[in-house]
């Protein structure tokens, strides 16, 4: 079976390449593991930054809706077993040694802004839009999605692009400066490189401990709100709002949702 993920070890940094193209780069077991095996190599002190990037032109698309179909059948304590797969790894990130770069091509949607927007330092192409579209299948944020919006972006904004299911292009999220930079299309993971290169020319133990100082004073918050977004999300996996959200995407029509 063709894997949709790998970790490359690049002596100082772990790199870790989504590669499922054909799906917009959504969310899979591989990539889980290869984020989880990249973490494990940050322990080792050589290391000095973790990159997460996509190949395809997409960085993260978030759920695959064909297996959240699958899931309703699932109860809900399984369903919320099933979230923190992901959420295991938003708290990994979290919980990281050195600093975690996200290089985001095209875009980054659902699950896959969340995981964007969980990481240190983010650098995103031109023109690329974050989008919290959950509402619009009938679904709840997860992956920590509302507690990186909530100290990112004002209130007005993160209710916009959860309720509305908006799209924030990455100029307006550098502009309230919730993302490192903006680069030309082809140079964002060259952009990303430069900054593991200067994380490597820096003090190592200075910047870890900074760098946990920094995601404590906002992780205590964020630990608790993951926990209320994967009770939510399944709940709502399971209701039949998202039967007729992910029917109608999958069906790329309009949702008829009961008023």
């Amino acid at each position: 079976m063709t894997k949709l993920a790998r970790v490359e070890d690049q002596d100082d940094r772990a790199v870790v390449v989504n590669m499922n193209p054909t799906r917009r780069g959504a969310l899979s077991q591989d990539l889980y593991d290869a984020i989880n095996a990249a973490l494990e190599l940050a322990h080792q002190t050589r290391i000095r930054a973790v990159l997460l990037t996509s190949e395809g032109g997409f960085f993260c698309a978030g759920g695959d809706l064909n297996v959240l179909i699958d899931r309703r059948g699932l109860t809900e304590a399984e369903r919320r077993d099933k979230v923190d797969d992901l959420h295991d790894v938003i708290r990994g990130i979290r919980a990281c040694p050195v600093p975690v770069i996200a290089a985001v091509d095209g875009g980054a949607a659902g699950a896959g802004a969340s995981l964007a927007l969980a990481c240190d330092l983010i650098v995103a192409e031109a023109g690329a839009n974050f989008t919290a579209a959950y509402v619009k299948a009938g679904l709840v944020p997860d992956g920590g999605l509302t507690a990186s919006l909530a100290r990112m972006v004002p209130r007005p904004l993160a209710m916009e692009m959860c309720l509305l299911g908006r799209p924030v292009s990455a100029e307006q999220l550098q502009a309230l400066g919730a993302i490192t930079s903006v680069a030309a299309a082809g140079e964002v993971l060259d952009r990303a490189q430069e900054l593991a290169d200067a994380l490597a020319q820096g003090p190592r133990d200075a910047q870890r401990v900074i760098r946990g100082l920094v995601a404590g004073a906002y992780d205590r918050f964020e630990i608790a709100q993951l926990d209320a977004e994967r009770d939510a999300m399944a709940r709502a996996a399971g209701g039949t709002e998202a039967a007729e959200g992910i029917a109608a995407f999958l069906e790329k029509r309009p949702p008829r949702f009961q008023t």
